[in-house]
């Protein structure tokens, strides 16, 4: 994957990831849950100096020590998380993408956290 390209609801956000990402997985623990009112949310981790805004700068929160989130500052959307535990990498949302399906989430972070009631990852619902 050479090139990926991605952006928050309103469109005043947009980044570029180029090259390969690091890893690509779902994050159940309730921090995240939390930033993102959802079960789970999936992510890309993305080398440092690999990617880049096109548009807009990110609103920027720490949510705790070492934590740093961006989000949209128009619409809310959340961009992705940074910490210092993990230097050199920053995790963007897979969702954003402006093609999601060019990803595939092969692990799987803080399970020991998931919700009883979350729908297991692989199945594919017919509504």
């Amino acid at each position: 994957m050479d090139r990926v390209t991605g952006h928050c609801l309103c469109g005043a956000c947009v980044f570029e990831l180029t090259g390969p990402h690091n890893w690509v997985g779902h994050c159940h623990c309730e921090s995240c849950r939390r930033a993102t009112a959802s079960p789970v949310t999936t992510f890309i981790g993305h080398p440092d100096g690999a990617w880049r805004w096109l548009s807009g700068a990110p609103t920027l929160f720490n949510s705790s020590q070492g934590i740093t989130r961006g989000f949209c500052g128009t619409c809310g959307s959340p961009l992705f998380f940074a910490s210092e535990r993990i230097p050199g990498e920053t995790h963007f949302y897979a969702a954003l993408l402006d093609n999601p399906e060019t990803v595939t989430p092969d692990e799987v972070s803080f399970a020991e956290e998931a919700l009883t009631w979350a729908p297991p990852w692989s199945a594919r619902h017919e509504g």
